[in-house]
């Protein structure tokens, strides 16, 4: 019975005025001692939540914006202090950087930095289907400049970290775990984060630059659609055989994945495997030999030809001109594994609803995250860098707020455009070869077939591909 009347006294109208005037009240109480000052460590003009790429050159694209430059930036990284770059050894994690990339590198003086210590430019592009003879190439012919530049992850955090403590207005602080976020709309006067350790920070603008599970996107409260390709994909440095020049990247699709070759040097390359989660664990348990055997054989094994798809094939180039003439190259050969490199980590797609809020803004892979089968995730969140830093630079100087919505929702805006296509089109491509369906391989096969005949589908494909 005590129970029964509880449940009605809860429900009645004066109560639930009561209890959401109390709320209203403590909510209030709340901010204030969130931002009274014997709480507060500092009040910055921008807080950056995750300290990866895209969080570091956020960092040091603000600083370099004339009319940003002036600016408290704190960036706050959940991990351990960057332990350097080795030049001695080569990393197993790289990014294929576009001309895009390389643009923002420049304006924050650090691409020449990456091109003197090492980079591999890629100068040619062979991608073919292991279930048919379909294959695409781009190579000199269709582009005057390098199509893409392969570089290593640690060799990117090393330089940005170097540029990072140039500029005095970024504090930088590493193994910053971040407990909760403190934005408007929850009724704060403005956005601030609470650390484990209890040190809170106060600012203007919150930047969510804190990876797929990122706490401020979370916080936003924002739809978020993710889902698991229940593959994984395994990376890998390897030694390739002698007398190659090795400034070709390779991709070939299989019946079970998708394996790609990218050049590191003058005789390693990258390996990047994405297939099944029980193929690639059984692929880390492999002893070596055996290991570079089945990275060979997967770029070199015959797999059966579909009739149907075969014949198809031959009538689009009956129609469309002598695709048989396009020069098939062979790939280098494997040798040998390079320092015990192999490892592998989960795919997933995930894309977030918004990208902005009052006070609060998400970038890179916070905000999206794609399979690497089109090497373009890290492209994406320097592309977000690059227009975020414009359109705050451009409030600075209007005399607005760092957190003003219209600016951010602009930024959002600009980037859904550009993002959105992107992403669907190389999520449409892995579910499109996750298959050895024959009906599906008929229409992948032609459709790769067509874009490597017809020159102006071919000069779409390479402008997306670069820029």
């Amino acid at each position: 019975m005590a129970a029964l009347i509880k449940h009605f006294i809860a429900k009645s109208p004066t109560f639930l005025l009561l209890n959401q005037t109390n709320r209203k009240c403590l909510r209030s109480i709340r901010s204030q001692r969130l931002y009274s000052t014997d709480l507060i460590n500092k009040h910055y003009d921008i807080i950056i939540c995750g300290g990866g790429p895209a969080g570091i050159s956020m960092a040091c694209s603000i600083s370099k914006n004339t009319k940003l430059s002036d600016r408290q930036v704190l960036v706050l990284d959940g991990a351990p202090k960057f332990k350097g770059f080795n030049a001695d050894k080569y990393g197993n994690r790289v990014y294929a950087i576009n001309k895009g990339t390389v643009s923002l590198l420049e304006s924050i003086d650090v691409w020449d930095k990456i091109v003197n210590v090492r980079c591999q430019p890629v100068k040619q592009m062979q991608v073919w289907d292991a279930c048919s003879d379909a294959i695409i190439t781009l190579n000199h012919a269709n582009f005057s400049d390098d199509m893409a530049y392969i570089v290593e992850n640690d060799l990117v955090m090393s330089v940005l970290l170097q540029q990072l403590e140039q500029n005095s207005n970024i504090t930088l602080k590493s193994s910053a775990s971040i407990s909760s976020v403190q934005l408007p709309r929850d009724g704060f006067e403005s956005s601030g984060v609470t650390l484990k350790t209890g040190e809170r920070y106060s600012c203007d603008l919150l930047i969510g630059a804190d990876g797929a599970n990122s706490v401020v996107r979370k916080q936003m409260g924002v739809d978020n659609f993710s889902l698991s390709y229940n593959q994984m994909g395994l990376i890998a440095t390897v030694e390739i055989s002698e007398g190659v020049d090795n400034q070709v990247a390779w991709q070939r699709f299989l019946p079970n994945g998708v394996i790609a070759l990218l050049p590191l040097s003058e005789n390693l390359s990258s390996i990047v495997w994405s297939s099944s989660t029980e193929n690639v664990k059984h692929l880390l348990s492999l002893p070596e030999e055996s290991f570079i055997d089945a990275v060979n054989d997967s770029f070199w094994k015959q797999y059966p030809k579909n009739q149907i798809v075969s014949n198809a094939m031959k009538t689009v180039e009956s129609i469309f001109g002598n695709y048989s003439q396009t020069v098939r190259q062979l790939p280098p050969s494997i040798k040998s594994l390079y320092e015990k490199s192999r490892a592998a980590f989960p795919l997933g797609f995930g894309h977030t609803s918004t990208y902005a809020a009052k006070g609060c803004v998400l970038i890179g892979d916070a905000a999206h995250r794609v399979h690497p089968l089109a090497g373009q995730g890290l492209n994406l969140g320097f592309g977000d860098v690059k227009l975020l830093t414009e359109l705050l630079a451009e409030a600075s100087y209007s005399g607005a707020p760092l957190g003003n919505l219209p600016h951010l929702c602009a930024y959002e805006r600009e980037r859904l455009q550009h993002n959105v296509p992107i992403m669907l089109g190389i999520h449409g491509l892995q579910r499109l070869y996750s298959t050895d369906f024959s009906p599906i391989v008929l229409l992948r096969s032609v459709g790769l077939q067509l874009v490597n005949t017809i020159p102006p589908l071919k000069q779409l494909f390479i402008n997306k591909a670069m820029h």
